[in-house]
């Protein structure tokens, strides 16, 4: 009786704490640093909790796991038409994290759903209002308005959308062909211009060039004509001086010449211009002034020679 006592009590013991491991360890969460927990409580929010180990009462309470890093999304070829009516296929990345765990459980149902839904319509709407070539040439414009108006939809549900990124844009072929030619086109334009821009540049350096040259040969040209008229004025000072001094040397040597000198150089040159039979004679003066000028002279020597005699008989005498 007592051994069937005992037997009874560890089975019963067994069975209580097999019912107590199957109620409480299903109860007991451990949520990693990224996760949180959002509590229901007979249906109810009870709260947030974790991370670390939470412990949930049995039955009553229900815990749904909230991860609050940030994910991503993509919604693949999205056709789209432009303002022009040109069709496009866009590629786009959503990046978006929870911030608020109970309204992303609570506020809605399926957000990934959702905000795929959302991010289409939002992103036909936003080319639709663009041309072709802004949305080839402004993805950086469509990815800020794409994420504002996100973020203002998604914010009530606690998720905030914190990037969209634009992966792939594919226009249609015929699109794509004329862009390519465009391209091509643009290029040539581009060689054309930077080919003028070098034959002008090596004009004006040519040109530039020419004109220094020339401004060195006017400057040099300038330079020996200064000289050279720097030398003919010295050199006319110089003969100027030279003949200023022959002048001068003459008139002091004309200054001790008396009319007798002056006399027989006349007669000298007389005699020479006599001599030549082709010559005609033609006297600037009277012959007879000319003869009587003589005849004074003669007399005036004869007196001084007689008078020079007279003074050495005299000399002699005494």
């Amino acid at each position: 009786m007592d051994g069937m006592d005992v037997g009874t009590l560890m089975i019963i013991l067994v069975v209580v704490i097999f019912i107590l491991l199957v109620l409480i360890v299903p109860n007991i969460k451990i949520l990693k640093e990224y996760e949180r927990a959002v509590i229901f409580r007979l249906g109810r929010v009870a709260g947030t909790k974790g991370p670390g180990i939470v412990f949930l009462i049995p039955i009553l309470d229900r815990a749904v796991k909230v991860d609050l890093r940030e994910n991503y999304f993509e919604i693949r070829r999205q056709l789209c038409i432009t303002a022009e009516n040109s069709p496009l296929d866009v590629d786009v990345l959503f990046y978006f994290r929870v911030i608020n765990p109970e309204d992303s459980v609570v506020k809605i149902r399926d957000f990934r759903g959702a905000a795929i839904g959302i991010a289409q319509t939002t992103l036909r709407s936003v080319i639709g209002d663009i041309l072709l070539d802004d949305v080839l040439a402004k993805r950086e414009y469509i990815n800020t308005v794409l994420r504002d108006k996100l973020d203002e939809m998604t914010e009530r549900w606690g998720v905030k959308v914190t990037s969209v990124e634009i992966r792939e844009i594919l226009p249609p072929s015929r699109v794509q062909n004329a862009m390519v030619r465009q391209m091509e086109a643009e290029r040539i334009r581009r060689a054309m211009v930077i080919e003028a821009d070098g034959r002008k540049e090596s004009i004006i350096k040519v040109a530039e060039g020419d004109a220094r040259s020339e401004i060195l040969k006017a400057e040099g040209d300038r330079e020996a004509t200064i000289l050279e008229a720097e030398g003919i004025r010295q050199s006319n000072i110089l003969e100027a001086e030279g003949d200023a001094l022959a002048l001068d040397k003459i008139f002091d040597v004309v200054r001790g010449i008396d009319s007798k000198t002056m006399t027989l150089q006349y007669l000298k040159a007389l005699d020479a211009l006599g001599n030549n039979e082709k010559t005609r004679l033609i006297f600037p003066l009277d012959f007879t002034n000319l003869s009587e000028t003589i005849s004074e002279q003669v007399e005036r020597a004869y007196e001084e020679t007689g008078s020079i005699s007279k003074r050495k008989s005299r000399k002699e005498a005494g």
